[in-house]
């Protein structure tokens, strides 16, 4: 087996940093703003789609959970990936990944710059995004502590705040249904367009069609969760921290998006949402809750700023952690004395000031956001393969080490059988990806593109590694011989 530098990095985050690190990277622009799109695909049935999709990624989690409780490293599975299953597929997981969160964090910036939009409809986007950019990359450069302080209560916010939209919807639903006319939970299976009487056909409008075509979407929603990982290696006590945090936060999420989208397709017809808005604002300012609507904007800004701040931190550390196995310039492991990874952090801030010129040029916010979207879907399939794949190959060593359930800090449920299901769901989400009706072939066409270009760069990597061993040798044996 290969063997890593230990990490330098500061364990100051606590269980409680870890928790909401998770839920505030997976609560974001994917519920908020992409359900809008999985709702008009899919209907009520969008509900079968979150569960399928969060099944999914609970055994995805446990996986992860299992190696991070076990081995807590930078780079996660990155890490492991290099660790026990070669030297490119921890170069591929770890590149996928940072320009995975890359592309998300240019998501969130073009989100929350078309959330601006909801108070100042004549403000330039790509002004909101390079304000927004600027401050939560200084944010970034203070501790990480701070940041997870920080992560912490723009966590809190957005969990009250869904907590509080359910507690509401159910209040009328349930006790005032007179407040909001059309009101029911009967709105979840009665069709309005093809037959009143018809289960089916109310829950799958659009069939199941429709539902297969929301998935890529839904998929989207769960991306975040995978930070537990990149945290565990700056953790107090990772082996309680990971197994509590895992469970809890799937959990959690699973409560708050199909909790929240039952009580949204109850008060309001789905039908009349569109893709290119917020379900959660749009709803509360048609039904006449006016400030509830303004306020609910604004925490969904909250959310997107949260979920962005997650990407400036997790970018860093994966960057930090390609360095320490040798597959990006030793120059990005240098960390300052708070234990922040500057030289890492500052390269990935570099890329995604793209967003700025994306904004710019292509003014239509919602036009930008689908366009990333897409490519962020196929990145997260690969990199939710690769943790999968690379469970099965650690598995397959502490077998050998003669590791038992009992020796494990926390076992995968179902191993591996649960392996088998994930990594056949992925490949089914990237099957219909390709289907002509979504308009995303392209980017599942890039996705092998992707792979090859950083195998050209693996391989040139080694190459130059390689000319510089030969160049120390012959410099060896020629001091040799002139001695």
């Amino acid at each position: 087996m290969l063997q890593l530098q230990e990490s330098t990095l500061k364990r100051k985050l606590k269980n409680r940093h870890i928790q909401f690190i998770a839920l505030g990277g997976s609560i974001g622009t994917g519920l908020f703003l992409g359900t809008g799109s999985a709702i008009s695909a899919a209907g009520p049935a969008v509900l079968l789609g979150y569960l399928i999709s969060g099944i999914a990624i609970f055994f995805i989690m446990r996986q992860l959970g299992e190696m991070d409780a076990q081995e807590p490293m930078a780079g996660s599975f990155s890490y492991f990936a290099y660790k026990y299953w070669g030297k490119f597929p921890g170069f591929i997981a770890g590149w996928n990944y940072w320009i995975l969160y890359v592309l998300i964090g240019i998501t969130e910036l073009t989100a929350i710059a078309a959330y601006a939009q909801y108070w100042f409809p004549c403000l330039a986007t790509w002004k909101t995004a390079l304000f927004f950019f600027i401050l939560i990359n200084v944010i970034n450069l203070i501790t990480v502590k701070a940041y997870g302080e920080i992560e912490f209560w723009f966590s809190s916010i957005k969990i009250i705040a869904i907590c509080a939209m359910i507690l509401t919807g159910s209040y009328i639903l349930f006790f005032n249904p007179s407040l909001v006319p059309g009101a029911s939970i009967k709105n979840l299976w009665v069709s309005t367009s093809i037959s009143e009487n018809s289960l089916f056909n109310g829950i799958f409008p659009n069939g199941l069609r429709g539902l297969i075509t929301a998935i890529p979407i839904i998929t989207f929603a769960f991306g975040g969760l995978e930070l537990i990982g990149i945290a565990a290696s700056e953790t107090e006590n990772p082996k309680k921290a990971i197994p509590k945090a895992v469970n809890q936060s799937v959990f959690r999420i699973l409560i708050f998006y199909i909790g929240s989208i039952v009580v949204l397709l109850s008060l309001y017809n789905w039908s009349k949402l569109t893709p290119d808005s917020s379900p959660f604002v749009l709803i509360f300012d048609k039904i006449g809750f006016k400030y509830m609507a303004w306020t609910l904007n604004f925490i969904i800004l909250t959310a997107a700023l949260s979920v962005y701040n997650s990407c400036i931190y997790s970018n860093s550390r994966m960057l930090y952690a390609l360095s320490l196995q040798d597959n990006a310039p030793k120059i990005l492991t240098k960390t300052n004395r708070r234990g922040i990874p500057v030289h890492a952090l500052m390269v990935s801030t570099i890329l995604t000031f793209f967003v700025v010129p994306l904004n710019y040029f292509v003014p239509n916010w919602f036009d930008a956001f689908k366009i990333i979207m897409s490519f962020v879907v196929v990145c997260a399939l690969l990199s939710w393969t690769m943790i999968t794949i690379s469970h099965m190959k650690f598995k397959k060593q502490k077998n050998i080490e003669h590791y038992t359930k009992d020796t494990m800090v926390f076992p995968s449920p179902l191993y591996p059988y649960s392996n088998y299901f994930t990594l056949t769901f992925y490949n089914f989400i990237l099957v219909v990806m390709a289907l002509p009706k979504l308009g995303m072939f392209k980017q599942v066409i890039a996705l092998p593109i992707w792979i090859l270009i950083v195998y050209l760069g693996y391989r040139l990597c080694n190459f130059k590694k390689f000319k510089l061993r030969k160049w120390s040798y012959s410099n060896e044996r020629n001091s040799e011989y002139t001695e």
